[in-house]
């Protein structure tokens, strides 16, 4: 069986390439940090399955920090591919610890590679990387050439852990990649991002659990794609005969209003009635007109992202309905970090 190590596993995209690499046949080993709770409900139901847990899926306990622990986790598993999914994600949360997002998304990036590079069997490596590096470009839409332009302390670490990728791959011979990818979102996203806030402000809205959602920027602009698609990506990426670098994108562009409203319309309420706008989470900086072209994704990985943002927002309106009636445990995803 093919073995893959993933950081960041209990995370939204964490946990889906999880499900994806088991189906295909994968041992999965994935690093977590050790913290006094031992939830971590999104893998909750593989954990279930006797055939599974402590089979073809283990778990280790490691900081991105702790590279003397990562590097005897990498010399016991001996992985065939590896998966850096891990780091401080949230980009409005970016402004308040800058120090940290650098250190886990790029100093942690910078001490995955080196311990690559020392290792005898170096495993094929993909960084998940963000549209957040291009910041306020110059070009639309933005390809795997676009000039990065970061503007959020996210954007700006994303965009050194994707240089350094580069660089590996280039002067070390690594085979190292970088999966530039814009927002995709699901029902397993945290519930600070603002995709999921309005799908469960709407389910909860229709129940009558509460009345009304504050939010910053409606005016903001992102393209949005659903996480299980882009996981499809991110494999098929390891498995081309030379590593390089892809941009995944649906290449539509949205105003947060335009969410809100395919949210709202799905329990029939108009979000006009249960909107407030709040100061507070309007970001000190913001990125431009970020829409992503992935026609080299489509060429060399024919990958192309099919949901689109009014079938996305049901998925997740729909999802968090289930949470609430108590129908769809599997599904809970309190706030991680992806670490």
């Amino acid at each position: 069986m093919p073995t893959a190590l993933i950081t960041g596993i209990t995370g939204q995209d964490g946990s889906y390439l999880t499900d994806f690499l088991l189906r295909q046949g994968y041992v999965v080993h994935g690093l977590v940090r050790r913290n006094s709770s031992i939830s971590r409900s999104r893998l909750e139901p593989l954990f279930q399955d006797k055939q599974i847990y402590e089979q073809r899926l283990f778990l280790h306990y490691a900081d991105l920090d702790d590279a003397t622990t990562i590097r005897r986790i990498l010399l016991k598993t001996m992985p065939d591919e590896m998966y850096h999914l891990a780091g401080q994600s949230h980009v409005g949360l970016s402004f308040e610890i800058p120090e940290s997002t650098c250190q886990f998304t790029a100093m942690g990036t910078l001490k995955l590679l080196e311990i690559i590079r020392d290792l005898e069997k170096k495993p094929r490596f993909l960084h998940i990387s963000s549209s957040e590096i291009f910041g306020r470009p110059e070009q639309w839409p933005q390809a795997e050439e676009t000039p990065m332009q970061p503007v959020t302390p996210y954007g700006i670490a994303k965009a050194f852990a994707t240089q350094m990728v580069r660089l590996y791959r280039d002067s070390f011979g690594c085979y190292a990649c970088n999966a530039i990818c814009y927002n995709h979102e699901s029902p397993r996203r945290g519930e600070s991002f603002v995709t999921r806030k309005i799908s469960r402000a709407a389910a909860a809205i229709s129940l009558g659990q509460q009345d009304k959602v504050a939010l910053g920027s409606l005016d903001a602009k992102r393209d949005w794609g659903y996480a299980p698609e882009y996981v499809d990506a991110m494999w098929r990426m390891l498995q081309q005969p030379e590593p390089d670098d892809f941009v995944l994108a649906t290449g539509e562009t949205h105003q947060v209003q335009d969410f809100l409203e395919a949210a709202f319309q799905s329990v029939d309420l108009d979000w006009r009635d249960h909107v407030e706008q709040d100061s507070r989470y309007i970001r000190p900086s913001d990125v431009g007109h970020l829409i992503g072209d992935s026609n080299k994704a489509l060429t060399k990985l024919n990958w192309r992202a099919e949901t689109r943002l009014p079938e996305l927002a049901s998925i997740m309106v729909r999802s968090d309905l289930e949470l609430m009636r108590g129908t769809n445990p599997a599904e809970i995803a309190p706030e991680e970090k992806n670490r």
